[in-house]
């Protein structure tokens, strides 16, 4: 990889948990620029921060998806600095802020492209309430839903990894939609190489462009206290960086989203230093 794009989203608007937002500053200070250059990346971009306001200079009008308008506009700008970077021939690298801003850089990635790359979709959860389904209003329980219903995700080439807490309309939704999904005790029952081959068969075929959006949450909070919405019995470390040299092998990763990284909850940057390290195998990085 010749160019690498960061771009940082400090959104914290989607979630009910606060501190989110800081994630992008913790990431850049785990030295995740100087990491890339050493990996061997000739040309590492920061782009900064997209604009999001923060939530008490904004009203928030929708009680069944709190902020969603607001979320949209934030999401507008970051779809359109993706969609440069992409059609420049650049890689974004998205850092959070909460998984709600999944729904730009899909968008964005689809204008770029002309139409939606394979996705990896690294949660604990499943991220595809609607409006009338979620038991929150939170928006980052939300935007798989979002970039199905506005076809800037394919459920037939869209993949959950590292499922544990899913509610039953999610459930629903998986089935009706044709999502495939592969619970932690999958992973457990088969291992993460063969869940990844078949993961990889869906999102990745026909040597479609795949795009990795992955939540700190998926991993287990022993290895990533860092994040508002641990689930115990995640991903292991070796289970995740596995995952990302298995994209890493395939050449067609095209982009990548670190979500839900949360300093407040953190110990000792722990969470952000696993981040640089995930980004760089799924760049290429290798034990031998």
């Amino acid at each position: 990889m010749s160019r690498v794009d960061v771009i940082g989203v400090p959104m914290d608007l989607g979630a009910s948990r606060r501190g989110v937002d800081m994630g992008p500053s913790a990431v850049r200070y785990a030295r995740l620029h100087e990491r890339l250059l050493a990996l061997g990346v000739h040309d590492v971009n920061d782009h900064g921060n997209v604009y999001v306001p923060v939530r008490e200079a904004v009203h928030n009008a929708d009680r069944q998806a709190h902020y969603h308008d607001v979320i949209d506009e934030v999401c507008g700008r970051l779809a359109g600095v993706v969609e440069r970077v992409a059609r420049d021939g650049g890689m974004p690298v998205v850092l959070g802020g909460d998984h709600s801003i999944a729904m730009g850089t899909l968008a964005g990635l689809r204008r770029a492209f002309g139409r939606p790359p394979g996705l990896l979709w690294i949660d604990a959860h499943a991220d595809i309430n609607s409006p009338d389904t979620s038991r929150t209003g939170n928006v980052h329980g939300m935007p798989l839903w979002f970039a199905l219903e506005r076809g800037d995700a394919i459920a037939e080439q869209s993949v959950l990894i590292g499922l544990r807490d899913v509610d039953e309309a999610e459930k629903r939704t998986l089935r009706d939609r044709g999502v495939r999904a592969f619970s932690m005790t999958e992973i457990d029952r088969f291992g993460m190489a063969r869940v990844m081959e078949e993961a990889l068969r869906i999102a990745g075929g026909e040597q479609r462009r795949l795009h990795v959006t992955f939540d700190l949450d998926a991993i287990d909070p022993s290895e990533a206290p860092g994040t508002g919405t641990p689930v115990k019995g995640g991903l292991s470390y070796r289970e995740a960086h596995l995952l990302m040299e298995m994209v890493a092998e395939t050449g067609q990763l095209c982009s990548m989203e670190m979500v839900e990284i949360n300093p407040i909850l953190d110990r000792s940057n722990q969470t952000a230093l696993l981040v640089v390290g995930l980004i760089c195998s799924a760049l290429g990085k290798s034990i031998l």
